[in-house]
């Protein structure tokens, strides 16, 4: 007798209790005339009509449906979008290029075969690029920091109230996962860009690497380190020379700068080094940067410029006339080679 009591009792237990049905079930046609909605506000893809996207808010998307008389609210709207509608929130990513070039896939092969063949010989390749531009004064910086009290910006971002511009120029270290990083004023150019690695010879590299080891430079294909800057090889061919070293460079075809490993491996890093803080000095940006790291162990070593880079100078007539440059003969605007003398 007892047994079955139990038994009766544990099935009742089992049984499905009442309770308040989906809102998806209590109003069939919700589900269709929030797709209706969403498609309204839809900004679609030519290319890939699957993929769809809006701005609109769950809870404006639900007042939208109080409208047509549907009783619902936001965070039922915004499980409705994930659930039955397969949405998600997301950002927009910078992947799309705004060109295509035809070397583009022999360049990037030969960019690893020259990568492969330095990194197994233990010998240096650096990743170079100007970082974005930094703007000092106090302006109003994205991140949020811990603070006992509001910290005040200007209410204008003009770049005309700066107290002036920083040039952050980065050159990164693959193998030791390690940077420096130039601080400079004036203009980008391939003088800076120059002096960036050279600074990072007499800092860093020179204690890690042979002195007879040639050097890879990655760099873009334009800026103040572009493959058709004429005084970035200028300056790069004296480097060579002063230093006695041979350096290739292998520039990324055009279109294609976010491949640069350096984006991707300290540039991101120093990004979120700067958030949350007023930059009013350059001595700020500096010890800013110089606390970044990585679980990776990534390291950065900050230097500023001692002198401020002018705008508008050119290669000498003479270095053009009877350029040094040892041009690859495949792919030859992108790679070539200055040698020691």
């Amino acid at each position: 007798m007892s047994n079955n009591c139990l038994t009766i009792q544990r099935t009742d237990a089992s049984e499905k209790r009442g309770g308040r049905k989906k809102a998806s079930s209590a109003e069939p046609q919700l589900i269709p005339q929030l797709k209706k909605l969403v498609e309204h506000h839809t900004a679609g893809s030519a290319v890939d009509p699957d993929r769809v996207w809006t701005s609109r808010s769950a809870q404006a998307l639900a007042d939208e449906l109080a409208k047509l008389e549907f009783s619902v609210c936001a965070n039922t709207v915004d499980r409705l979008l994930r659930n039955e509608l397969g949405l998600s929130r997301r950002k927009m990513v910078k992947t799309l290029a705004m060109g295509q070039s035809a070397d583009r896939d022999a360049q990037f092969q030969r960019m690893n075969q020259l990568r492969q063949h330095f990194l197994a010989r233990g010998w240096p390749v650096l990743s170079i690029d100007t970082k974005k531009k930094e703007l000092l004064g106090r302006f109003e910086r994205v991140g949020q920091a811990w603070t006992n009290d509001r910290l005040p910006a200007w209410d204008h971002d003009f770049p005309s109230s700066s107290w002036g511009k920083v040039i952050p120029y980065g050159v990164y270290d693959l193998a030791a996962n390690e940077a420096l990083v130039y601080l400079a004023q004036g203009a980008d150019t391939g003088e800076l860009a120059c002096d960036a690695i050279r600074r990072w010879w007499y800092r860093l590299g020179k204690w890690r690497y042979d002195v007879t080891s040639p050097i890879l430079l990655l760099a873009d294909c334009g800026g103040s380190n572009g493959y058709r800057v004429p005084l970035f090889r200028q300056q790069l061919w004296q480097l060579s020379q002063l230093l006695c070293r041979t350096f290739r460079v292998c520039h990324l075809p055009p279109y294609c700068s976010k491949y640069n490993p350096i984006d991707h491996r300290l540039f991101c890093h120093l990004s979120r080094s700067l958030q949350a803080i007023q930059l009013t000095s350059i001595d700020v940006i500096q010890q800013a940067l110089q606390q970044t790291t990585t679980r990776s162990g990534l390291r950065v070593v900050c230097e500023q410029a001692r002198k401020e880079y002018a705008a508008g100078i050119k290669a000498t007539p003479e270095f053009l006339s009877a350029e040094p440059t040892q041009r690859d003969k495949n792919l030859s605007p992108y790679n070539y080679i200055f040698s020691r003398n």
